[in-house]
This record gives structure tokens, sequence and C-alpha cells, in this order.
């Protein structure tokens, strides 16, 4: 059964490994073998004297070795002392203490020796030593009385400790005394201040001593320290001298640097190899001084360096003798500077260059024990033979003594022993044992059999063959069953039997055969290798910058080895994952809820496996808006201006921009803040400019790129001294709100800009142009004042001066106002009007005398109005339009005039009281235009060879009506059209028989009427001769008609042909380029609602059905009625309506209550039943034979018409009632003219649609207009 090993792939690891390796080459234990110590107590071995001593002693060696122990030279009877014990199979020995021994009576120095039949080793000389804690001298410590600013040492003088104690001060309540580069403690104990204040008095300054040995503290008495100011040492003794004598404590003075320790301005330390050393500088000074250090000739020792006690300890560690040299300390201040130099010299104990190794020679081998230590002074080299020295030592004569090296020469089993080197100098020594072992055995291989390793590829490979033979044997390596030797650059043999693969590859893999051969025999063992994929991170954490309560994640995605089983650990700074919920560990993902400034730092995600380790980092930095800033002084106070200086609060991580300062004024607004300045993020002070008479208070926002941070605590107030005011009150008028009154504003100063208490208005007025002095008043803190009794609508000078307690402001600047206006007086006249066709005209008038206007001349005002059309004599509602032409013009056009018709128009003048008087009206008539398209055009009696076609006359014939002009052409299967056929008609003719057609073949018509201008809008159609005398079987829809209003549009029509056809509607704006829209109607209806339409839009539609090639309606032209200012108002929501349901309601009641009454007396209350009798004559019942709704009609039957009802008759397309639209002229709503009478606006009102004319009958209307008619 193979053994698995993994190899670790470190550099580190891998030199750990092959340490252990080679340590690991011993003699096995089952060989006879010399003593070997294994475990010894320390040289210098402090004990406490409250426990047992243990002196510990272990060796091993074949067979066992006995133990003796010798004390202060001496052999030592361990039996013959009841309270020593040695332990079993062992030297360790065991002294009672707590059984009543005492430790002081067994110091001293002790040594173990083990002992067997191939020799014997020694231990180091172990100096036993009972710990101790004396208890502190009592002293008489007298107060310490010391002036400010002078120096002070209060001395510890610990008790004398072993080891020495460790020493701190701290006060009654035992809270350590704060230190600083003014107050420390020295090396000794003592403590050092260089410059003493009124703060330091106190009578509890309390040293001391930590023995940690006897965990025991030991205190001495406290010491009191008085500091005496030089203010109350003159007052001293001012009271005890008498006037006559000279008195006066000289204040504080600064002093230049003076060292307190050392003393002098040389000294020198000596300090061993290997240990630390510790050199100190403290300085008395006012102010304290400040300590630096340098190496004369030389740098300090860099990674080894450090400074401790605010600089005045300077600290190297693992000093060399490089480090020995002058070291230099200078104390300086603003006064001076002082320096010390300490020469060190660095001394070293023994330490080993080559120590004495273990040597296993077989029967008439060589060898050599090598014994090489340096030390300064440079040590002694003696050597001992079994504990013996050597000199005296039993003879061997295959040895040979050489100073620091034992040579041995065909050495036999006798010759087996150990020996001792000790190198020594006066700072101490070194004892190493080596044995020399003869033994004749054959090879071993101690490697376990069938031994597996694992390695990752690309890492080195250690295979190992640790062995043992005497001779010592040869190793080989194989691979593979068949393999040859391996040699090459691709392999390492180590002197330890291992093979080292450096970089091991896939195909490294495999069986390896070790073999180790002596003269007395040969062995060989297997061991087999593994290559592992090394492990990735594909996916790696990076760098994050996350706003405070943000999420923040970090992945880390890996690839490893399928046989490994990698774990995924996250650290935080090199430390575990704060305990937190906050922290969710995923798969492969970290993530953080709601991050604080905490989680500021490096994030580490580490892959291990039992073979290889990978990691990456990734730092997360927490940024947040700044803290506010803090600390606001001001400073420099003067009349207008301040400085104001502040300390930042923390930035959060992103740098701040600028400071944003605010401003109270806690005298006049009380708890506003106000913006003053803003300064850039680097600056901390600000020259503030300020105004009088205001009681100010600073605060100020740290602005960074996340955002502001909270208002800082507002800094004291500064009240500023008053003045009298500095500016006058803004934007002054003079307007008159009635004819013979002037009402002078102004905008008032605001609090801070008053300057004062006191704060009024001087206000001031004459007319202008007339030679009259200036009338004045003093008001209080308003901001208007009415004038009365002026003449009307005359020019005023104006001028508003603010004063206060302390006097007026600057003289201010002077503004015409005017009096109140009235309204014009005199209407224009000479009002002419040119009619420049039949829908413009241009209107002229004479402007009123400006005195009349009595008031600011706005502009004239046209009115105008439609009488009559003059093509027929129907009259309508009259609607005024308006077109509004501003300044002094005296003419203007009039737009959108319907053609053929008599208008009247008058003029106005109007100022900013209104208008004044008409022009009397003045009538004018526009020509004849050409006419709107016929109201309809239907085609009925369909024959094999004609048509009758009827019409009905124009909406708007604008003129009188000439002719007909009827013009139609055939249509084929394709939709190629024949030759065109044109027919003028007679203006009074409504009808007419196309004769002579061709059988079965569809036609197209275009229709239109002229006056003697010209030619009207046509309307088409379409329609079909039949084939026979039967009813046509080719489908047709006709009679395409709309009902449109403002937002929507009912479309019906009628439909023959075939049962069961799926109907659309097609429409789109009327002249525009765009697809058409298509409708689908929901099952056979023939009626439709088109919703969305916008309002005042000229729409086109037509009608088809589905599944039939071709086969749609002509089209038919409508228009939406004009957006409404406000809608109906809802019936249901006003209060008359609810009031009388509520009456109606209790009516019922009580009516209800009578007949219940009546009924318990037995009476009855007959109720005849009318519903059927009285139906309502406006709601029929739908035809059955067309499926179309009942007619509905007024109570005359021929009344025009009202819009959006249906025309009558079969086929006919209705076109909506349409007036012109008027040519935005003037300002009607929104309309104006140009300086040259061109129209750029539009005229207000809306227009009216005229009632169809003719004599048409009422059809049913679509179900929609069906159900508004009814409502």
């Amino acid at each position: 059964m193979m053994k698995k090993m993994s190899i670790p792939t470190s550099k580190t690891s891998l030199v750990l490994f092959l340490c252990q390796i080679i340590s690991a080459l011993e003699v096995p234990l089952d060989l006879s073998q010399p003593p070997t110590i294994t475990q010894q107590s320390p040289k210098d071995y402090i004990v406490d004297p409250r426990e047992n001593i243990v002196i510990q002693c272990e060796a091993k060696g074949k067979p066992p070795p006995s133990f003796s122990w010798t004390r202060n030279g001496t052999h030592f009877d361990i039996d013959k002392d009841a309270q020593v014990t040695m332990k079993p199979n062992s030297g360790t020995l065991v002294i009672n203490i707590m059984n009543g021994g005492k430790a002081e009576a067994y110091e001293g120095v002790y040594q173990c020796t083990a002992r067997n039949e191939r020799g014997a080793a020694i231990s180091n000389n172990i100096v036993i030593r009972p710990s101790r804690s004396p208890l502190w001298t009592k002293e008489k410590l007298e107060p310490n009385h010391v002036r400010e600013g002078d120096s002070l040492v209060l001395h510890c003088r610990p008790p004398v400790g072993l080891p020495p104690p460790i020493i701190f001060w701290m006060d009654n309540a035992f809270q350590r005394l704060p230190q600083s580069e003014r107050v420390s403690q020295g090396l000794n104990g003592d403590l050092y201040f260089s410059n003493v204040q009124p703060e330091d008095t106190r009578e509890d300054y309390i040293c001391y001593a930590r023995f940690n040995h006897t965990q025991t503290i030991q205190q001495k008495q406290p010491i009191s320290v008085k500091v005496f100011s030089m203010d109350s040492l003159n007052d001293t003794i001012a009271a005890n001298l008498s006037d006559t004598d000279i008195y006066g404590a000289k204040p504080v003075t600064e002093r230049q640097p003076v060292l307190l320790t050392p003393t002098g301005s040389t000294s020198t330390k000596v300090e061993l190899r290997g240990n630390v050393l510790l050199l100190e500088c403290i300085a008395a000074g006012l102010p304290t001084p400040v300590i630096r250090w340098i190496k004369e000739g030389g740098e300090l020792p860099a990674n080894r360096t450090f400074f401790e006690n605010f600089k005045k300890t300077l600290k190297i560690i693992d000093v060399s003798e490089a480090d020995s040299g002058n070291y230099k300390c200078t104390a300086r201040n603003t006064l001076g500077s002082v320096h010390h130099v300490i020469s060190v010299t660095v001394k070293a104990a023994p330490y080993w260059i080559t120590a004495p190794r273990n040597l296993v020679l077989s029967p008439g081998e060589d060898g050599t024990l090598i014994c090489r230590a340096n030390g300064n002074p440079k040590p002694s080299i003696s050597w001992l033979a079994n504990g013996v020295p050597i000199a005296i030592a039993p003879e061997d004569p295959s040895r040979k003594v050489d100073g620091d090296t034992i040579i041995f020469s065909h050495v036999q089993e006798r010759s087996s022993a150990v020996y001792q080197c000790n190198a020594s100098n006066e700072y101490g020594y070194l004892l190493a044992n080596a044995f020399v072992n003869v033994l004749a055995e054959p090879p071993r291989i101690l490697t376990p059999a069938n031994k597996l390793y694992q390695v990752i590829a690309d890492s080195p490979a250690l295979l190992d063959c640790a062995y043992f033979g005497s001779p010592k044997p040869e190793i080989e390596w194989f691979k593979g069953v068949k393999g040859s030797i391996l040699r090459g650059n691709e392999y390492v043999f180590h002197d330890n039997g291992t093979l080292e693969i450096p970089v091991a590859q896939k195909n490294s893999a495999g069986t390896y055969t070790c073999v180790a051969r002596n003269e007395l025999g040969k062995i060989q063992n297997e061991v087999h290798l593994e290559i592992k994929d090394p492990t990735m991170i594909i996916k790696q954490p990076e760098y994050k910058v996350i706003q405070r309560y943000g999420q923040a994640s970090f992945e880390c995605i890996i690839k490893h080895d399928s046989t490994l089983l990698p774990t995924v650990t996250w650290l935080k700074d090199n430390d575990e994952l704060p305990d937190d919920e906050r922290f969710l560990v995923g798969k492969d993902n970290l993530t953080i809820m709601n991050v604080t400034d905490k989680d500021d730092g490096t994030y580490t995600c580490i892959v291990n496996t039992t073979l290889d380790s990978v990691s990456a980092s990734a730092v997360l930095t927490v940024v947040a808006r700044p803290n506010p800033p803090f600390d606001l002084e001001l400073t420099g106070q003067l009349e207008r201006s301040v400085e104001l200086s502040w300390i930042p609060g923390d930035e959060n991580n992103s740098p701040i921009t600028n400071f944003v300062i605010e401003y109270e004024d806690a005298l006049h607004e009380p708890g506003v803040w106000h913006y003053q300045t803003e300064v850039p993020g680097t600056q901390t002070t600000v020259q503030l400019k300020l105004s009088p008479y205001v009681n100010y208070s600073f605060r100020v926002i740290a602005v960074n790129k996340i955002g502001r941070s909270q208002p800082s605590e507002p800094s004291e107030q500064y009240l500023t001294k008053s003045a009298s005011p500095d500016e006058n009150p803004a934007n002054v008028q003079g307007i008159g709100s009635e004819p013979d009154n002037l009402v002078i504003t102004w905008e008032p100063l605001k609090g801070f800009q008053s300057n004062g208490p006191g704060l009024q208005y001087k206000v001031s007025w004459r007319q202008k142009d007339v030679d009259d002095e200036w009338t004045s008043v003093i008001v209080a803190n308003v901001s208007k004042y009415i004038v009365s009794g002026t003449p009307t609508f005359v020019p005023y000078e104006v001028k508003v001066q603010a004063l206060n307690d302390l006097g007026y402001a600057p003289e201010p600047s002077e503004v015409i106002g005017h009096s109140g206006e009235d309204l014009p007086m005199v209407a224009p006249g000479n009002v002419q009007v040119h009619v420049i066709n039949s829908t413009l005209a241009k209107v002229h008038w004479d402007p009123v005398p400006l005195k009349t206007v009595r008031g600011h001349l706005q502009g004239y005002k046209v009115y105008y109005w439609k009488v009559q059309s003059l093509s027929r004599r129907s009259r309508r509602h009259v609607e005024k339009k308006i077109l509004t032409f501003r300044g002094n013009k005296t003419f203007g056009m009039l737009p959108g005039l319907e053609p053929y018709s008599s208008y009247k128009l008058n003029v106005r003048v109007v100022n900013g009281k209104g208008e004044g008087p008409a022009s009397p009206d003045k009538v004018f008539k526009t020509p004849e235009g050409v006419p709107s398209s016929p109201s309809f055009l239907k085609i009925t009696n369909p024959t094999l060879d004609s048509l009758t076609l009827e019409w009905g006359s124009p909406t708007h014939p604008n003129g009188v009506l000439t002719s007909y002009t009827l013009k139609f052409q055939p249509i084929n299967n394709t939709h190629e059209l024949g030759p065109l056929v044109e027919i003028r008609i007679p203006a009074n003719e409504s009808s007419l028989i196309l004769k002579n057609l061709n059988y079965s073949t569809r036609y197209k018509f275009y229709f239109n009427a002229q006056t003697s201008v010209g030619s009207g809008s046509q309307i088409t159609e379409e329609a079909v001769t039949i084939m026979d005398e039967v009813q046509p079987l080719y489908p047709r829809i006709r009679n395409v008609t709309t009902a449109a209003a403002e937002t929507y549009a009912n479309i019906s029509w009628e439909y023959e042909g075939p049962d069961h056809a799926n109907f659309y509607v097609e429409y789109g704006v009327a002249g525009s380029k765009e697809d058409w829209k298509k409708e689908i109607v929901n099952g056979s209806r023939s009626f439709f609602v088109l919703k969305g339409l916008t309002p005042g839009t000229a729409y086109k539609v037509r009608v088809g059905a589905e599944g039939l090639s071709g086969f749609r309606s002509a089209e038919d032209v409508f228009e939406t009625g004009p957006a409404m200012a406000s809608r109906q108002v809802d019936i249901a929501t006003q209060g008359w309506f609810i009031g009388l349901m509520c009456a109606v309601a209790l009516l019922i009641l009580i009516l209800l209550i009578v007949c219940f009454i009546r009924r318990n007396k037995g009476g009855k209350y007959p109720v005849k039943e009318k519903e059927d009798a009285h139906a309502d004559p406006e709601i029929q019942p739908m035809k059955e034979d067309d499926g179309t709704f009942g007619e509905y009609s007024d109570a005359e039957d021929h009344k025009p018409l009202k819009k959006g009802s249906r025309t009558p008759s079969d086929r006919t397309v209705k076109k909506e009632d349409s007036d012109d639209s008027l040519v935005d002229y003037g300002e009607g709503v929104n309309g104006q003219f140009n300086e040259d009478g061109s129209f750029i606006g539009q005229y207000s009102g809306k227009k009216e649609k005229e009632p169809a004319e003719g004599n048409e009958s009422s059809e049913a209307p679509s179900p929609v207009n069906a159900m508004n008619s009814f409502v």
C-alpha cells in the first residue's frame, strides 16, 4: 500500500523540507551508539522560589544511557537528599521546594552526564538562581517645589531584583501618568520633565516595580510636586518683603537645551552581538527640545533601527560588530542645541562557525571532527573525551588533536566515544557533543516502501531515500521498471539520498527506484510521483471605490486540478473577516452589504489545496460625504471684515474640493442661513466682508465629489457697528392706480442692508416739466406710498432714499412715473375699408389726439363681424372677431373673410385703463369666390346602360352658382382608367340620367360646381351598370357618411353584396402623403367610431371589405370640431340637481307612507300603466330591413340638419359644413400685425358652423349621434 506525501511548492517550504530530510539522517536506534543529549535546561536558569525546581537532562543512546550530576564541580549524590529525585529513564532532576525545601539552598552550577558503554555526553553548566523581589527601602521623600519652566527629575531607584523589574509610573487611581516629548520615563526608571508646567502639580507621582517571575508589584511612596507660576510667586514675595526690598521673580524665560541624561559630552557603551542596543538622550529646555540621532561616519542600519520614547531612545536590534561606532544625539529648540556622543563597542560571546557533527565510521575508515567558533575576543578551543579533558583521557592511537580539529585514522570499534568541544571567552562559552561510532552495517533504506509523492506541475519534486549503512552506501536512482540510471542536469542528487527534480513536468510522473549499496550489501526501494495541475485564480478581485452604505462585491473564480479539493478563505488586512452578517461569502465571491468606513482595507482571497496555495488581493475604499468642519474661530474683527478659520473634518477618502461659508443674521432673520462665499478645499481661512448692524454667525460646509457635509457648528456671534445705509431701495416706480393718484412703489431694503436701527424711507416727487419744488414725506419701513389729488396721466419725477437713526443713504437717482390713466375720450375717425380679395380686406383710420388718450397708448382694436351671406338670405348668430394692432398704427389687415358676404367693423383706441368709444360701424362686402364641393353625390337606379345621378348644392356657394361640371370614365378589372367624358350641367339642376353606358362596367365620377370666379373642389363616387335586369351581384359599399365631433367621428355606410363580409375603415389626414391607418370593424356592422382624432383637423376616410381584392368605397373628407375651452359640466355633480333629486326622493317616500296607511285601512289605490301608450317619440326601433336606427326629427320635418347628422337618401357622400379658415391676422387671441400690416397671429373667438342648406330630408342618424340626440 502506497503512503501518500504532498510536497509543498513554495521555496521556503522546500528549504525547510530538505533540512528536515537532512537532519533526519541518523543512526537507527536498534544499532549501538554513544549517548546524545536531546534536551537540557538553559545555562542561566532563574526559578520561582515558591515552586519545585526542575532541571532537565534528556539523552538517547544504545544501550540506553545512565545519568549522573555534578554541583559546583563536585559529584551531586541525589540519593542523600530526600528533596531531590530523578525521573525514571531520564536524567531530569526534580527538587521539591513546595514540601519544605528552600530554593536558596540549591543555588549553584549543575552539570548532567549521560553514559553508556560507547561513551559519555555532558550538558552545559546550568546556573540555578531563585528570583528575588525585595521591598523598597523606606526613605523620607520631601515635596518638590519647582518654578514653572524649570526641569525636574523624579528618581525611582527600584530595589535590585532577579531578574530586574519592569518600571512604570501611576497615580493613586492606578492610572498611568501621561507621557509626552516634555515628560517621559528614562531607561533607569526615573521620570524626567524637560520643563514643568502648572498642570504638573500633584501629590501622587508613584513609581511601581513589577517582578514578573514572582508576579508581584512593589510600590514606592508617593512623590509630591508643586509648580509655582510667576504671578503667584511674585504675589508671595510681595507679601513677605517690605517696600524697600528689591523683589520680583522673573517671568518664565525660555532656555536652550541641557542634557539631563547622559551627562557630559561623551560616554561609552558596550553591547554583545545579537542583543538589542538601547541608547538614550533626555534634555531639559524651554521650549521642549527635539531629539535627533545620527551615526558618525555611517548610516543607521535600515530595518533594524527604531525610535522610542518620543525619539529620546535609539533602538537597534540584532547588533553585530559592524554596528560599533560613535552615535550622536542632538537636542535642539529655538534657542540653541546641545549634543552628546556615545561610543559603542560591540563584543561577542563565542558563536559557531562549524560545530562538530557525529561521525559514523566502519572499521578501518578515516574521519575528522571540526570545531570552529568565533567571538570578540577570539575564543579558545578545548576538547574533552567522554567528559574528561582529552589530555588526561585514555590514549587512542587512531586519533590526533590538531587545534580545533581531531583527525581519526584506521578506526576500530574501540574508537567509539563522545567528544566535547568547548569554545569560551570572557563573555561566555559554547559546548557541543559529537560522537564517533564505529560500526559495520549493510545498507538500510529508511524511507517507507511505495511512498506516493504529489507535486504541482512546474514545481520542484523531492523524492526521499533516507538510508543508513557503514561504510556509507552509494545511492543510485532509476525511473520505471527497466529504466536506466538517472543522470544529467535535469536532476539534482543530494548527499542524504534525496532526488530533486527542479521543474517537474507532466512526463515526470511515474515510479522511481532508489538503490543503496556498500561492500556489505545492496537494497532498493520504489516511490511514486504524481503531477497535478496548478491552482489558478482566473478572475481576481478588483479595486473598488464604494460610497458609504453601498454594496461591494469581490470575485474570486478559480481553476484547479480535479483530484484536489480547494478551500477558499477571505481575509481582511491579513486577518479573519469580521464576524458580521453583512459579509456574505459565496462560492466564488465576497459581498459586503451596507459598507461602512471600518470596511476600508485590503481583501485577500486565498485558495488552498494540499499541494499549493494562491492568493489575490484588492483594496476597498469607502467614500462618503466629508465630515463637517469644526473649531470655527473668528479673528481680526474689524467694522467691515473678519477672518474666519476652521479645521476640516475627515474627507472620507474623497478629497474636499471646496468649502461653502454661510451666515446667519440673528438680529434680523434668526434661524435663516444665507450663502456668503466659498473657497477651494485647500484653504482653511477666509477674509469675509461684513455689513454694519448685523449680528453674524458663520458656519462652514465641506464639499467633495460625493456631496456636501453637514454644516459645522456655528461660530461665535459677532455684532457689527451701526452705520447709515449704503444703498437705496431698488425698482422704484410711479404708476397711478386711479385717474387722480400716483402710487410710488419700491423694493424695501433687507434687514442686513439697513446698516442700523430705525430704517425709514424718504419719498419725494414733483411734476415733470413744471417748475415745482420737491414734495417729500418720510415713511416707515414699507414698500409703497400713494399721492392723491394728482391730474390725470401727467409725468412725475420720483425718488426714494433710505435712512436710519445714524443718517441718510447716498442721494438716490430719479425715475419718471405717471399719475393714473382714464379711459380714452374719442374714437378714431375717417375709417376706410379697402377689399383686397374675397377673403382679405385692409382697414385705415386716423389716429386720435394723444391728449384724448389719457394714458399710455397701447394700440387700436378692430371689431368686425359678418352680417349675412349675399348668396342666401339666411342669418345666423353674430360672432364678433377682434384684431389688436400695437402702437400708433393707422391700418391693418382683416384676414379669413368669407367670400360674397356683408361685414361691419368699427375701431377703438386702447390705453392701460381700457378701450375708448367705438367709431361708427363701417359696412363692406366681399366679392364672389369659388364654391365648396357639392354637399353630396349619390348614384341610383343602375340599369344595363344607364345610371341616375343626384346631388346637393355646395354648403358654401361663395357666390352665384353658374353651372356644374360632371366628368366620368370607366375602370376595368385591373383598375386602369378609360377615356374621360365631361358634361356641363345648368346650376338649377339637381339630378341627371346618364345613358348609353356599357353594361356591367364600373365608372368613376368627378363632380364640382362653378361660380363666375371659377370651379370649386370636386366630389368623387363610383358606380356599376348591371349585367342584366336582375339585382347586380357585384358587391359595393356606398353612402359613406361621417358625423364628426372634437376628438372622434362616427362612420356609417351601406353595403350591397355577399353576406358575411368583414369590413375595415381606413383614414388619414387630408392632403397628407402618410400611409392610411386601418381599423378592423367588429362583426358585420355598418358603422364604426374613430377615436383619438386631433381637434380642428381635416381627415379623409374610406371603407373596404376584407378578402375582396380592390373592393373599397370612394373617399370622403370630414373635419373634426375645434378644441373646446372647457368641457360640459356634468349635471350629476351640480348642487341644484342633487338637491332636486333629494326633494323628489322625499316626496316619493311620503307618497309611499300615505299608500301604506290607506292600504292598511282597506282602501284601494289604482295605478294605470301607461308606458306603452307614452313611448318616447324621439326613439324609434331599429329597422329590420337595413339594420339602421329609426329616424329622429324635430317638430318640423325639413329643418336644416345640425352639424354631425347624416345626409338623407341613398348613395350620398355628405361633405361636412366648412367655414373657410380665418387666416391669422392681428391679435385675436395671440395674433398681431407687423409694421406693414401683414398678419402674424390669429383672430379671436371660435368659428361657428353654418347649418346645411337645401331641401334635404333627415335620415336616421348614426348610433352615436342617435344617443347624443336622445341625451
